[in-house]
């Protein structure tokens, strides 16, 4: 009878030798998995095309698992189907199948009902256009919000699902996710670069409308400053020649318009309209008109194109004449400028009735006039001064205004010292380092007080 020995012996020979070539075969399958998961980590590191790095993944998935293919369906991150990024790596018939996934609409997969109800809505459709196959899917996720669904299949004898492969999958998904939300934030990085580049625009356009000095004009002092905000605003303030032909002291001694003004809305559109309307009103200054017409001209001049626009503008028009120190003045919704009399020590309002340049094509506007006295101040501003909000959310005010006008008039100071203490007075109640909502104009005209000359003997 033969011996048993040689026989374990060759038994265990041969186990050994199954678990070694077990061994050699789980090794490769590991270094090829890590090699594949390595390949679209650095194609995650290192892409810049969102599609090619999104044409790789159905094709990893797939082969990770040993499946016969896989399909990618991404939503918008409104939740709406990114058809273009329909991305399919599967045999036919089995890959124009899945292509009509791109044509699913919204509808559809109900995505106003929810991420649940997608999800369930695509399993369906994947199902029936797989039949026989055996699918399994994970949702891709980024920011906590569903954008899109990956799926692997095969025939059911030839695929051994286990937990492992089901992390491989969602591994992957979750690769694909961090592409989506890097992609999503580098969009908003561009549209935030643009953003910059047409606030610094608009700045610029915003700065070339002011006057960059006050002008001279006989018996007043001038002083005028825009404080922006981080927006660009629409604020506008002018000092027009109404004889732009007469020169040195006849300039000076002519009839000069002053207006302050402001487009609703912000941005390059805002300073874009607002040069527009400067072009006009400057042409309709030449005319001679008094305020009233002035208005009334510009009025139908711009309705084509703040109808286009959707935006409407406030304006102030008021001129001054040096030899009778008449200012004649009318009003398009802006502001009314303030005025602190000295002889009486009372702020009063000057406006007139009006409606927003833009609103109505056959508006009309009143005129009023008034003779300013020697030591008067009149006070012009936008609304960004009195709607300024302080640190308990209140605002500036129109009140708080005049009671500060009337502070600085008293003090006898001239134009840049008023203008100076009204901002002064407004960064004080905004608080130290807090950014204006709006822009904030001003602009001071104060009448110099007359010399008085002694009696003479007799």
């Amino acid at each position: 009878m033969p011996s048993s020995a040689p026989l374990k012996a060759a038994g265990a020979a041969t186990a050994a030798a199954s678990l070694r070539e077990l061994l050699d075969s789980l090794s490769r399958e590991q270094r090829r998995n890590l090699e594949l998961l390595s390949s679209l980590g650095f194609a995650l590191r290192s892409y810049t095309n969102l599609n090619r790095f999104l044409e790789l993944v159905p094709l990893v998935a797939s082969r990770l698992v040993g499946a016969e293919g896989a399909v990618l369906v991404v939503f918008h991150s409104d939740g709406r189907l990114w058809r273009e990024q329909l991305q399919v790596s599967a045999p036919e018939p089995y890959g124009e199948r899945l292509r009509q996934l791109g044509r699913l609409e919204d509808r559809q997969l109900a995505i106003e009902a929810g991420e649940e109800v997608v999800a369930q809505r695509l399993d369906q459709h994947l199902g029936r256009l797989l039949k026989d196959q055996l699918f399994f899917g994970t949702s891709v996720v980024a920011r906590n919000r569903q954008r899109g669904r990956l799926y692997v299949f095969g025939a059911r004898e030839s695929l051994n699902w286990s937990d492992v492969h089901r992390r491989h999958v969602q591994l992957v998904a979750d690769l694909t996710g961090v592409a989506l939300e890097s992609e999503a934030l580098v969009q908003d990085r561009r549209l935030h670069e643009r953003l910059d580049r047409q606030l610094s625009t608009g700045a610029e356009i915003q700065a070339q409308l002011l006057p960059d000095h006050c002008p001279v004009i006989e018996g007043v002092e001038l002083a005028a400053r825009c404080r922006p905000a981080f927006q660009v605003g629409g604020d506008y303030y002018d000092f027009i020649p109404t004889r732009p032909q007469l020169l040195g002291r006849l300039r000076e001694q002519g009839r000069w318009a002053l207006v302050m003004g402001d487009v609703m809305g912000k941005g390059v559109p805002a300073g874009l309209l607002m040069t527009l309307l400067r072009g006009m009103l400057r042409a309709e200054v030449l005319s001679g008109l008094p305020p009233d017409r002035i208005l009334h001209d510009l009025n139908q001049l711009a309705q084509e194109d703040l109808a286009h626009s959707h935006r409407f503008v406030t304006l102030f028009y008021s001129d001054f004449d040096p030899r009778t120190r008449l200012l004649r003045y009318a009003n398009a919704a802006h502001n009314p400028p303030l005025i602190w009399r000295r002889q009486r020590n009372s702020v009063d309002r000057l406006d007139a009735p009006g409606l927003l340049i833009g609103l109505q094509p056959d508006a009309d506007y009143g005129s009023e006039q008034l003779v300013l006295e020697p030591g008067d101040v009149l006070l012009y501003y936008t609304d960004g001064v009195t709607e300024a909000a302080g640190f308990s959310g209140e605002r500036f005010d129109e009140e708080r205004l005049m009671r500060a006008l009337q502070t600085a008039g008293r003090s006898g100071i001239g134009a840049q010292g008023i203008l100076d203490q009204l901002f002064g007075r407004l960064d004080r109640f905004v608080g130290p380092d807090r950014q204006l909502e709006d822009d904030a104009s001003m602009v001071v005209l104060k009448v110099r007080e007359e010399v008085a000359l002694p009696p003479l003997p007799i």
